[in-house]
């Protein structure tokens, strides 16, 4: 075995190693963030399961022309109220004019065992309402 054979085998054997080196790393992180998307999916999933509420009441004031809705978290997630929409006839609702969660008008936190209590302006009497979680539960109430 010549200088040539031993030389040729050393170059390719450096070369395997760093081949290696470079592709390890970048499978590892591949499974790395497979792993944390399944993660991900599964508390997604989980809080879904977990997400309940009904609507307890629904009025209509014919007076100010403004709906009133009181919906109670029945589950066991606790839901933020600016991610949770109204549709009034199918007509999507950006915001409340006053929204209380047990009264406190400030927090942003809608807890298990706590109601929510939001009103808007309609201008007309309207048939159905829906409330929609952020993790796409809704419930539809007849006015």
């Amino acid at each position: 075995m010549g200088f040539s054979v031993s030389g040729s085998a050393a170059i390719v054997f450096a070369g395997m190693f760093i081949s290696l080196g470079i592709l390890y790393p970048a499978v590892s992180n591949g499974f790395e963030r497979v792993d944390d998307a399944r993660a991900d999916a599964s508390d997604r999933e989980l809080g879904l399961k977990n997400t309940d509420f009904e609507i307890t009441d629904a009025e209509y004031d014919s007076d100010n022309g403004t709906l009133t809705v009181v919906a109670e978290n029945t589950g066991a997630t606790e839901l933020a109220v600016n991610d949770t929409d109204v549709l009034i006839d199918g007509e999507y609702r950006t915001a409340f004019d006053a929204r209380t969660v047990d009264g406190d008008a400030e927090t942003d936190l809608w807890l298990p065992d706590e109601s929510l209590r939001a009103e808007i302006s309609t201008g007309e009497e309207p048939d159905r309402v829906t409330v929609v979680s952020a993790h796409g539960v809704s419930r539809s109430e007849a006015i």
